[in-house]
């Protein structure tokens, strides 16, 4: 099953910028019930960088949106001190958003995800956090990733590696858009069990361009990863024709009856 990761909580958004401002539980509650419906599986959680208020956000944020949603959260945050407040007062299911070979991440997110026994994303990227050119550089990053992953004595089963979906129009956009399946397909071999994969969606995507073209490029590319073996896609679930892509795909590879009611 391709799980649905909403990435519509996110400080970028105005409404969510304005309702963390005002500490507004009913628009955010609003928002996650509409999350639901539309069709999401997991709902991840972007305050941005939180320089201040850090405890008194991210309760707000978690509780809120568990108070209405049974959902897996996903804690997306760099801050070492947000992310703990957030897996502290999580009362379901959270999942960590996430480390990398960055030295603060290693030292102090990844701990996190022992402590408090939650799945952690791995970001396939370099220390200085720059995007590897091609996908014999992300295997590489993969392996010494997960050796940093088992140094922090984790089980195998709680890792998800996020490969780092880039802009298309990026001049090398179409090759590292390739490569990406690439890895996908060949990080289960390398790790010698069946490693969770995720990819932002919305990545590919980022800057100027005409919106349905761009809906096309995500349906288009969607079941491009989920072939490749992708085990959770992140996307804006109000782009409704992407969902429902993700949908048959599922009703496609599951092991029921095949039934119109899945589409």
């Amino acid at each position: 099953m391709l799980i649905i990761v909403a990435d519509n909580i996110n400080i970028v958004n105005h409404t969510i910028r304005k309702a963390i401002e005002e500490m507004d539980h009913e628009t955010i509650k609003t928002i996650v019930r509409k999350i639901e419906n539309a069709g999401a599986d997991a709902i991840d959680i972007n305050p941005g960088p939180l320089t201040q208020d850090l405890e008194k956000i991210m309760t707000f944020l978690v509780e809120t949106v568990q108070d209405v949603s049974d959902l897996p959260i996903l804690i997306d945050t760099a801050n070492p001190e947000a992310m703990e407040c957030g897996l502290r007062v999580n009362r379901k299911t959270a999942i960590i958003n996430g480390f990398s070979l960055e030295t603060d991440k290693l030292e102090f997110i990844l701990p996190l995800a022992e402590k408090y026994e939650s799945d952690i994303i791995g970001y396939l990227l370099y220390p200085n956090s720059h995007v590897p050119e091609n996908d014999q550089e992300r295997l590489n990053i993969a392996i010494e990733l997960y050796n940093e992953f088992q140094k922090a004595g984790i089980d195998n089963e709680r890792l998800i590696v996020d490969p780092v979906v880039v802009p298309v129009f990026w001049q090398n956009g179409k090759k590292q858009a390739s490569d990406i399946l690439n890895v996908i397909r060949i990080l289960p071999e390398i790790f010698g069990f069946p490693v969770k994969t995720v990819a932002g969606i919305s990545n590919l995507t980022t800057g100027d361009g005409d919106t349905e073209k761009k809906l096309l490029l995500e349906q288009t590319y969607l079941p491009m990863l989920a072939a490749s073996g992708l085990s959770m896609a992140m996307l804006n679930v109000y782009h409704e024709g992407a969902v429902r892509v993700i949908k048959t795909i599922n009703a496609l590879t599951n092991e029921k009856i095949f039934s119109w009611e899945e589409i």
